[in-house]
């Protein structure tokens, strides 16, 4: 059987499988029936496994091949979000409120086929293959447990040359990858700011000190912190996505809270920014006799992409698919992900797979209640992670 014979036919199980997660997801740390699915699927290949690390019980590691060797590491992420499905698919979500709206579904049942394709040619494999099924990269930082745990470092089986992860991109067509070196993705951070002042009833405002009106101030005044504080050139976002306050029409009440997401590209604005928003919410309140508590939570690092692996990443998609089946992405995405753990402890590469149909010109988004991983990008990650384990490149450049 050729070799992609042999990945048209582990594709049609890997998409079969793909529906039956796609019917069962579970959010972040709680997939304990997908990591079942993961496990039966890798004992019927006979690839063994760890089931569970520190902090994560839903997280499997498995490899083959020749410890020996180089080892490269492939990574899915396996939970779903708290979003209700309306595709109408016959393998819709089977649990109220739940969805595979992030297409984690179909990077798991690609890795699995992968794992099915590499294990047939095991004794023959270049290098050791590492299989890392990940949790909780919806919030949870699923990633960072696996490398405390010493997924990457050789405490948890071989320790990993590089590492590679995709992810179903619904603006690219199926059968073509994109990618860049460098910053591919924005560190994702949020904020909490409390305004306290001094309630009083409505019809006698002088009375208090409105936290209201200072949050309402404090909103526009984040804004400008993009517009006035930050070079034209570098990209950053600082979101105003909830604003809490009040009991009644005819009461100020003693607080107002604001809830934030920011994104930025690099450390150092990471820092300016977070000492922007501190310094104009507490400056607000002061000037409307309020108090300003802000309270900030570090969310995933920028994930930045090693340049070597970056250029493999092209190079070999080049090689498998053609000249016009890699696509350099030309500026990075202000979404995150937790696969930066990853990238800031190896040379790592983060890259997006097509799922769009060639007969769609538009195709629902990432995170919608209509979005479905597309059942034909499956075979194309297959052929790309293979091509990647495979290649002479991924050992010559260690």
């Amino acid at each position: 059987m050729s070799l992609q014979s042999s990945i048209d036919r582990v594709a049609a199980r890997s998409a079969e499988l793909r529906h039956r997660l796609h019917q069962i997801p579970e959010l972040g740390y709680e997939e304990f029936d997908t990591a079942a699915a993961i496990r039966a699927e890798l004992s019927r290949l006979k690839i063994d496994f760890v089931a569970g690390v520190p902090g994560a019980p839903t997280a499997t590691v498995a490899w083959i091949g020749d410890i020996s060797k180089p080892c490269i590491a492939l990574r899915a992420d396996i939970d779903a979000l708290p979003i209700e499905e309306r595709t109408g698919l016959p393998y819709a979500s089977a649990r109220p409120g739940r969805m595979h709206a992030c297409g984690h579904d179909g990077h798991t049942a690609t890795l699995l086929g992968t794992a099915d394709v590499l294990k047939a040619m095991e004794r023959t494999l270049p290098v050791c293959v590492k299989f890392l099924f990940q949790p909780a990269e919806e919030g949870g930082g699923g990633a960072e447990k696996l490398v405390l745990a010493g997924a990457l470092d050789g405490r948890l089986g071989p320790k990993v040359q590089r590492i590679f992860g995709l992810h179903g991109w619904p603006g690219l067509k199926v059968g073509t990858i994109a990618g860049k070196s460098g910053v591919l993705l924005a560190a994702t951070d949020t904020f909490i700011v409390t305004f306290t002042g001094k309630g009083c009833h409505g019809a006698f405002p002088h009375l208090g000190h409105d936290p209201i009106v200072a949050a309402a101030e404090a909103v526009l005044s984040l804004q400008q912190i993009v517009s006035r504080e930050v070079d034209p050139l570098e990209s950053v976002v600082v979101t105003v996505g909830r604003i809490s306050a009040g009991t009644a029409v005819n009461i100020i009440p003693n607080q107002a809270r604001l809830e934030g997401t920011i994104r930025t590209l690099s450390a150092g604005t990471r820092s300016r920014v977070f000492q922007a928003v501190q310094r104009r919410c507490t400056g607000v309140a002061q000037a409307n006799g309020c108090a300003a508590r802000v309270d900030f939570t570090e969310g995933y690092p920028a994930t930045i992409n090693d340049p070597a692996t970056a250029d493999i990443v092209a190079q070999v998609a080049r090689q498998t698919f053609g000249q016009h089946g890699y696509l350099p992405v030309p500026y990075p995405s202000m979404g995150g992900e937790d696969f930066a753990y990853y990238a800031e402890k190896i040379p790592a590469c983060f890259f997006f797979l097509g799922v769009q149909p060639d007969d769609r010109d538009l195709y629902p988004p990432l995170h919608s209640d209509q979005y479905d991983f597309t059942d034909a990008a499956i075979a194309v990650g297959i052929r790309m992670f293979y091509a990647l384990v495979t290649s002479d490149l991924c050992r010559s450049s260690g």
